[in-house]
């Protein structure tokens, strides 16, 4: 029987500590073991932790910029965090049962991306408050998540070819950014138009 769309209960506590296995025995065996072990409403729940831990970071460092503003720190971190979690891992449960009929379930692998995905990208924003070093460290933690993301297509979508692995997690970030692309000029659209409109 798959795992329902909600999945077992899970406590956040359960989530880090699953987190931490994932993170020092990276292994597609060991996302494995947790796959089924929450579900996207856990998923979920965990990312907008991520998104609200960022989005306060920024917001509380957000004097050190001049183009940004506390709030929009806030609010944009609040949306596009999770929001861009869900097209990516959704881009890569479509591409991956589409193209090479990945078995595993979108729970699955948001969940297992999810692991692994919050934890770093907590570390980014930490760590890119520090000038200079923090733009290295956050290009190296990047080249991590990309790593992981690599496991974790493996494991949730039950693709053992390395190469398809790989082509659906570089397909998928190829569709996220495509998706966000339009997204921005659709509202830059409105909001030029609104503008010419108003004459402002």
């Amino acid at each position: 029987m798959r795992t329902p769309v909600t999945g077992p209960d899970v406590s956040v506590q359960d989530m880090f500590a699953q987190s931490t296995a994932v993170l020092t025995r990276p292994s597609p065996a060991t996302f494995e073991r947790y796959e089924r072990s929450g579900g996207l409403q856990s998923a979920f729940i965990y990312v907008m932790l991520a998104a609200a831990v960022s989005g306060v970071i920024a917001a509380v460092f957000s004097f050190l910029h001049s183009d940004v503003s506390f709030f929009g720190q806030l609010f944009s971190r609040l949306i596009s965090v999770p929001v861009g979690f869900l097209m990516f891992t959704g881009a890569v449960y479509l591409i991956g049962r589409t193209l090479f009929r990945g078995t595993g379930t979108y729970p699955e692998v948001a969940y297992t991306f999810a692991l692994f995905y919050v934890p770093i990208s907590i570390a980014m924003t930490l760590i890119g408050i520090i000038p200079v070093l923090g733009w290295l460290v956050s290009f190296a933690l990047s080249l991590v998540l990309i790593y992981f993301g690599f496991l974790a297509v493996q494991s949730s979508m039950n693709l053992r070819d390395q190469t398809q692995a790989a082509v659906t997690l570089v397909l998928a970030w190829i569709a996220q950014a495509v998706v966000t692309g339009l997204i921005a000029l659709f509202f830059g659209t409105l909001f030029a138009v609104g503008r010419a409109v108003t004459g402002g």
